[in-house]
């Protein structure tokens, strides 16, 4: 069927799968290196447990047959090996079938990482690196032109991700509809980088007009995607500067980068194609069932998407095959941390030498500068802004944290930029305490040298130890 492929995007795909092997790559080696303090066997939220009350249907994996930490590491690291090799392009060297098998191990894995990750993974990049993911297996290899019918999904997807962000925007909080978000977004979003305290600092109209050109490249921009060339390669190069701007203003894991990936394939790219046979039969008849069940499960999504009572970043099926997506629905005017200390001494006092928990990403020290970690994903720090917001979103772990660091538990540690205590010195005593952050000016960065300036809200978890029972804050 010469409908069905579009030999004028090789270019596109082969930019498209090699970039997603990176974000895979990236996502595998976040699992690899902080799974075990936060969901193993002694995690804070241990797979064993979560897998003894859900059943596999409801959330398929790997890890429902059989959990191991020593297998959960193995799993992870494969997934980095199988994820190198495709950025390397190996899925090229093989025959169609084999490549589409290849595309689809990372998938299998990551979607076992995922179902099981709890809090830790409730994301929304998570879900979109899955569904990107599976129909990444089903655009061939160098044997095959790209398909049409793949390449609009991919396209579907992209809209969802940013038609659904801009509805979720105009239908929630009043700052989105008076341009006044980005007043404070840059102050209060999850984690900053080395840039947010310049971009909270922008004149307050560009902010007015950053927000703008937000909802048009987020309502208006995403309709341009199913139009001819090069209007389509147009908008989506939009989208990709759109998510550039948003990648030097904060630290968001690979959300921008994954939405980067997914715009790459809608670019043609000025360059001429190989020649290639017809695709065979059997894969085209593939393709177009794996079509038909994306149209059909896209119905929840869309019903959604139109909503008044519109959610963000919900999966409708176990496979995570479509989803629905958005970001920042409502922003928060004030920041809010929860500042982690220990202390030696023998009874705890006001005056006690506390020492203070350095997080490796979120706010600490006042003088400490922010630093760029995206797309790598700092989970535990991500959850301690939300504890932040409530102590209701750390209620089922937050306890455990606080007795693994009474432990002075390896694996936990790995998880923060440094104990304030030698190695083998666990504290006596761990409380936690409420600070509200907000950046300094100009004239206060000039004189203190300081980003932050912080002042204490409230107890947040009085001092405790491990002879006593920890109390949820």
């Amino acid at each position: 069927m010469d409908w069905f492929t579009a030999p004028d995007y090789w270019m596109s795909r082969l930019v498209f799968q090699r970039a997603l092997a990176a974000v895979y790559l990236t996502a595998f080696l976040t699992a690899a290196l902080q799974f075990r303090a936060l969901m193993g066997e002694r995690g804070m939220l241990p797979v064993p447990r979560f897998v003894a009350r859900v059943r596999f249907r409801d959330a398929p994996s790997v890890f429902q047959l059989h959990y191991s930490d020593r297998f959960f590491a193995a799993c992870a690291w494969a997934g980095c090996a199988v994820s190198a090799a495709l950025l390397a392009g190996l899925d090229s060297w093989l025959p169609l079938w084999g490549g589409m098998l290849l595309w689809l191990l990372p998938w299998v894995l990551y979607l076992s990482v995922v179902n099981v990750g709890q809090t830790w993974y409730a994301f929304g990049w998570e879900s979109l690196l899955l569904e990107v993911g599976f129909l990444a297996a089903f655009l061939g290899n160098d044997e095959v032109a790209p398909p049409i019918v793949v390449l609009f999904l991919l396209r579907w997807i992209l809209f969802r991700v940013e038609f659904g962000a801009g509805l979720i925007k105009m239908r929630g909080d009043a700052c989105w509809r008076n341009l006044t978000c980005l007043d404070y977004h840059h102050e209060t979003q999850p984690m900053p980088g080395p840039l947010s305290w310049f971009f909270h600092h922008l004149p307050r109209p560009l902010h007015r007009v950053e927000v703008a050109a937000n909802h048009v490249v987020q309502l208006g921009v995403p309709l341009l995607l199913f139009t001819p060339q090069p209007v389509a390669s147009a908008a989506a190069a939009l989208m990709i500067v759109t998510q550039l701007w948003l990648v030097l203003s904060g630290n968001f894991a690979w959300l921008n980068w994954i939405t980067i990936v997914l715009a790459l394939s809608a670019v043609r790219f000025p360059a001429d194609p190989p020649s290639v046979p017809d695709a065979p039969l059997w894969y085209e008849v593939v393709v177009l069932a794996v079509a038909a069940l994306i149209v059909f499960l896209s119905y929840r999504p869309v019903l959604n998407m139109i909503s008044r009572r519109q959610v963000m970043n919900r999966s409708f099926d176990p496979l995570h095959l479509v989803n629905t997506y958005g970001a920042f629905g409502s922003v928060n005017q004030f920041r809010y941390e929860v500042v982690i200390e220990g202390t030696l001494d023998d009874a705890p006092r006001a005056e006690s030498d506390w020492r203070e928990y350095e997080f490796r990403g979120k706010p600490g020290d006042p003088r400490r500068w922010p630093r760029q970690f995206a797309p790598y994903h700092l989970r535990l720090d991500w959850l301690m802004w939300f504890a932040g917001l409530s102590p209701g979103y750390a209620g089922a772990w937050f306890g455990v944290l606080v007795e693994r660091l009474l432990e002075d538990d390896r694996a936990t540690l790995k998880l923060l930029r440094r104990s304030p205590f030698p190695p083998g010195t666990p504290p006596r005593f761990v409380r936690a305490s409420l600070f509200r952050y907000r950046y300094t000016t100009w004239r206060e960065l000039r004189e203190t040298g300081a980003c932050w300036e912080r002042t204490y809200v409230r107890e947040y978890l009085p001092p405790t130890r491990l002879d006593r029972p920890v109390r949820r804050p």
